[in-house]
């Protein structure tokens, strides 16, 4: 999805368009400052890697990535890769991974001036109010700058109605505001021998009261989280020769959280929790064709990752403060022939851990091969025959192994194997002016040694205790054309099926749909042009669901239908442009709940404001 439909359809923040991708699950804990975490076909959050202009994003302790925090103001394109992507040049993270979501930033271009100055202003429902600063510059020839920033506040306060029975009482959602800040400097460098240099350094802090579960007698939430990320990456790229390229990344993260709790069930009332988290993070890749028709990468990934924190480990007084060394190794391979493309990569890990207190896991050491098949049914026509196999791992994360009174340094990594066959066509319809894209694809996931939390003696512990069987339909369809002059139209619908069950046949739920998992989900977007005025429409759709791995009436969770209509206009003046846009969100009113009893916001506006100098 790029920048314009984006806009156009009036998407508010990162998950809202990751909800419009085919066999994407996003779990939202509602709000505008709810976490947001993402997984491709069920697999999980911990398999899929969220890529940030060519440069993954990583959270050694938790494993998850909240996209709740990524603006949508400075970006040109996301979009979701199943399986291995279309680069071959991809580095070794990228190939380890179940799925990649990618975001790319929008990169300065200039047409009579040296300079763009870029204001936006944004208003809505909620107390939000969301500024935010674009500034281009061209620094010479080849050589450009871009400054971001941004500020969101909002307090959160929508009404709900709390169901009790026959009781309906009408509430409003506290403890639920956000202020948050980021800032982003961007360089991009052309070089005299054809390669190109860019670095970006980014900065976000957040301070958001967390609400909680909405449950009978439950006072006001007293939960409270501060966030802060820093980081700074370099990609430098090279062509050597007509048959050799090269890429080389480089990335520094540190990221700070504090957590508060006011309870009087903690010692002195109040639980205070401090988290560090460092990495460093270097990767070289490769690219040879020594022939036509033949593409080979080789690449090379170190990390090194750090967590200070002053949380204990349960029967260790003092926290473990582990250290975790990370080598991974992708061989990948391209062979094109007539009508056929075939892709194959294996990806050889290795990981070494050190902690200052308590018990260390055993170093790990694993190959994950992967293997995709493409052929163009005919010469004339754009329909191609798809497959793919996929084998990969998560490792267990540092809370999974040392936090929380459940960590076990004995976890194994969870195993996923992903099968897909499916068909893809695009092509201009007899009359040559409708433009039409469709995909189908049948797919089967298992996942072995799952790491769920599994209650011993005393205590719940991590434990390797899952296998999970995924059977899945996914299909696409988008429709663009012209109507009348200045007119058009642009139609895309998705639908999922999904069938994800327990299979351990040990486990009382044997069988039993996995939470969060509706049958039937899929979206749709209609966006209309006009020389006055543009519309844009879009749904989305789950069946019912369960909240627990029970598939009883007591978990069962209704179905929803969720309702977005945009207005915008963009004016054009001599030497700056305007565009206004005015967004209701869910048009029905509707309420449901994405995660059992955190329920979402009803009806909601936002109005914008953009001008660009």
């Amino acid at each position: 999805m790029d920048r314009e439909a984006i806009e156009r359809l009036g998407l508010q923040n990162l998950s809202d368009v990751v909800k419009r991708f085919a066999g994407a699950n996003v779990r939202d804990y509602g709000g505008i400052g709810g976490m947001k975490t993402v997984s491709v076909r069920n697999l999980g959050a911990h398999h899929t890697a969220v890529s940030y202009d060519g440069i993954t994003i990583s959270n050694t302790q938790a494993g998850q990535i909240d996209i709740g925090r990524y603006s949508l103001d400075n970006l040109q394109l996301v979009s979701l890769s199943i399986g291995d992507g279309i680069d071959l040049m991809q580095s070794a993270r990228h190939y380890a991974s179940a799925g990649v979501l990618s975001i790319q930033s929008e990169r300065p271009h200039f047409e009579s001036k040296d300079w763009v100055l870029r204001l936006r202003v944004k208003g809505g429902s909620f107390g939000q109010v969301a500024p935010s600063l674009r500034y281009w510059q061209k620094l010479g020839t080849q050589t450009s700058l871009s400054v971001d920033g941004s500020y969101l506040r909002a307090d959160g306060s929508y009404p709900f109605t709390l169901i009790n029975g026959p009781l309906r009482t009408k509430e409003h959602r506290s403890n639920s505001d956000i202020s948050s800040w980021r800032g982003e400097v961007n360089l991009y460098h052309s070089l005299n021998t054809g390669g190109e240099l860019s670095g970006k350094v980014s900065w976000y802090y957040s301070e958001r009261g967390l609400p909680g579960s909405v449950i009978l007698y439950r006072g006001v939430g007293n939960e409270r989280l501060w966030d802060e990320d820093f980081f700074a990456q370099a990609t430098y790229e090279q062509p050597l020769g007509q048959h050799w390229k090269l890429k080389s990344h480089l990335k520094y993260t540190h990221s700070w959280n504090s957590y508060e709790d006011t309870n009087v069930k903690y010692a002195g009332g109040k639980q205070v929790d401090v988290n560090r988290q460092d990495e460093f993070y270097g990767s070289v890749i490769a690219g040879w064709q020594p022939i036509k028709g033949l593409s080979l990468s080789m690449a090379e990934d170190l990390s090194y990752n750090t967590l200070k924190n002053n949380i204990n480990t349960g029967n260790n007084a003092q926290p473990a403060l582990p250290k975790r060394l990370t080598s991974l190794t992708s061989l990948a391979l391209r062979f094109q022939w007539h009508r056929l493309s075939a892709d194959a990569n294996v990806v050889g890990t290795y990981a070494t851990e050190q902690v200052e207190i308590g018990p260390e896991p055993s170093d790990r050491h694993r190959l994950s091969p992967s293997v995709s098949l493409s052929y163009r049914l005919f010469d004339e026509h754009h329909l191609y025959l798809r497959a793919m196999y996929k084998s990969t791992f998560r490792m267990p994360t540092f809370n999974d192994l040392y936090y929380l009174r459940m960590g076990n340094t004995g976890l194994r990594p969870e195993k996923a194997r992903e099968y897909n066959v499916g068909l893809t066509w695009s092509g201009h319809l007899p009359w040559q002016q409708v433009f039409v894209s469709a995909t189908v694809d049948g797919y089967y996931n298992d996942v072995d040694d799952k790491i769920v939390a599994f209650p011993s003696t005393y205590v719940w512990r991590m434990a390797n205790f899952g296998k999970v069987h995924i059977y899945g339909l996914d299909a696409t369809v988008g429709i663009e054309t012209p109507l009348y002059k200045g007119f058009g139209a642009g139609f895309t619908a998705t639908y999922t099926y999904q069938k994800a069950t327990d299979e351990l046949a040990s486990s009382p739920t044997y069988g039993s749909q996995l939470p969060y998992t509706p049958k039937h989900s899929g979206s749709g977007s209609l966006l209309l042009r006009s020389p006055w005025v543009n519309i844009g429409y879009s749904y989305l759709f789950q069946s019912k669901r369960w909240a627990s791995s029970q598939n009883i009436r007591d978990y069962e969770m209704p179905p929803f239908t969720e309702h977005t209509l945009t207005l915008s206009r963009d004016f054009r003046f001599k030497s700056w442009r305007m565009s206004l846009q005015g967004t209701i969100h869910n048009l029905t009113d509707k309420q449901y709940e994405v995660i059992r009893y955190y329920p979402m916001p009803g009806r909601s506006w936002t109005i914008g404001l953009n001008v660009e100098l």
